[in-house]
């Protein structure tokens, strides 16, 4: 069975690990491992937003909903993470700076995940992400640290230049995506 409280509480008690995102990896496997679960505990994802479930210095933990076909652009953390899905399919695109061009980047790789996944993410990793799928996507993100207070950067989708990070236009990403949602077509 899925707890929040519970959850915290697992990933607090390995933070001051060295290994402490292998750990929260374990931590969001088992969690993951019964969807249903978590959908009970979080309820039946019905809009596309980013939904603050804890909060402190060293821990962000957020359910993330990702409209149908919603895309987010190239992003860092300069944290660790890890993703773990409870419904739906995420697409991430990872990338790498341009030796020689600092503010550029090129596309490094890719990885689909999906539901019962949990993927780490390296406190250097710049993504982008992609719903797949004519769905939404149900997301937990654990980061090993305060998310929200870091300074961090976004690439430009066209032509891939690197600008800061912006919660409030991220915050508005989720809710167009939520809007045309609501009113397809």
């Amino acid at each position: 069975m899925f707890d929040l409280d519970q959850l915290v509480t697992d990933c607090r008690s390995v933070l001051g690990d060295d290994t402490a995102q292998k750990s929260v990896r374990e931590i969001m496997k088992r969690a993951m491992s019964d969807p249903a679960a978590v959908i009970k505990a979080l309820g039946e994802p019905t809009k596309a937003g980013l939904f603050g479930l804890y909060r402190a210095p060293d821990l962000t933990i957020l359910n993330l909903v990702w409209g149908p076909h919603m895309i987010f652009p190239p992003h860092n953390h300069r944290m660790w993470a890890v993703i773990g899905i409870y419904t739906g399919r995420e697409d991430n695109i990872y990338w790498r700076r341009l030796p020689g061009e600092g503010r550029r980047i090129e596309a490094a790789g890719a990885r689909s995940i999906g539901v019962g996944d949990a993927e780490p993410l390296g406190k250097d990793i710049i993504h982008s992400v992609t719903n797949p799928i004519p769905r939404l996507t149900a997301t937990v993100h654990i980061y090993g640290g305060d998310l929200f207070a870091e300074e961090r950067s976004e690439w430009d989708p066209d032509d891939l230049t690197e600008r800061p990070y912006e919660m409030d236009v991220a915050r508005q990403r989720f809710a167009e995506s939520d809007r045309s949602l609501a009113s397809p077509g």
